[in-house]
Order: C-alpha cells, then sequence, then structure tokens
C-alpha cells in the first residue's frame, strides 16, 4: 500500500476515530503565527453538504470529499461537481478528481499536480 493510499483511504471506511490529533505544541517548533490553510476532510451525501465545502474554501481550506455515495453517472453528482468546479474557479482554486470515490479543491493559489511523483 503506497503512501496516498494511507493519506487518502485505500479502501475500507475511515472515520474521525481512525486519525490522531498531534499535540503540535509539545512536539513541534511552529513557524511561527496561526496556520493559513487547513486540510478540511468531508462526506458528499447529497447537495446539502456542499455548502460547507464551499465556505471551507471560500475560507481558504483545501477539502477532500468523499463522493462513494454518488455514482459516476448520477446526474446530482454532475450537479454536484459542477457547483464546486465554479468555486474553485472563483477563488483561483483547482479542483480534481481522484478515482470514482474522491474530490480534492483548492483554495486560492493552490494548485493540484496531475502527475504521479513516482
Amino acid at each position: 500500500m503506497g503512501i496516498m493510499s494511507k493519506i487518502l483511504g485505500g479502501g475500507g471506511n475511515r472515520s474521525t476515530e481512525d486519525y490522531v490529533t498531534l499535540d503540535l505544541e509539545e512536539d513541534f517548533e511552529s513557524p511561527g503565527g496561526a496556520n493559513s490553510m487547513s486540510v478540511q476532510f468531508a462526506e458528499i451525501a447529497g447537495q446539502q453538504d456542499v455548502i460547507a465545502i464551499k465556505d471551507a474554501v471560500y475560507d481558504g481550506d483545501l477539502v477532500i470529499a468523499d463522493i462513494t455515495r454518488h455514482s459516476t453517472t448520477d446526474n446530482a453528482s454532475d450537479r454536484i461537481i459542477d457547483e464546486l468546479r465554479q468555486v474553485a474557479q472563483e477563488v483561483d482554486g483547482d479542483i480534481v478528481q481522484k478515482g470514482d470515490d474522491q474530490i480534492i479543491i483548492t483554495p486560492t493559489g493552490v494548485g493540484i499536480s496531475r502527475e504521479k511523483l513516482n
């Protein structure tokens, strides 16, 4: 299993209990200031879930959204992806679909490479 599969999920369901919060003040020295961007995880079960994702991207956060509840031929899925694509364009960010199960939306000035490192 590669590192990206471990980070972004390579099968199985994940929940917030699968992640461990590190105490950065105790373990690491901060380069100064508060974080300007956070990575948010979301599940898109319906159109109502898009609002929180849009708000996060407008606030400058990167969002990794799970879309496994929608089929790739679903019209609702197409509308949701088009709406998120418009948000990425409005904030001068980026959007990419990873496989059939995830969408990554970035805020202003953050691009997503379409090439693998290895």
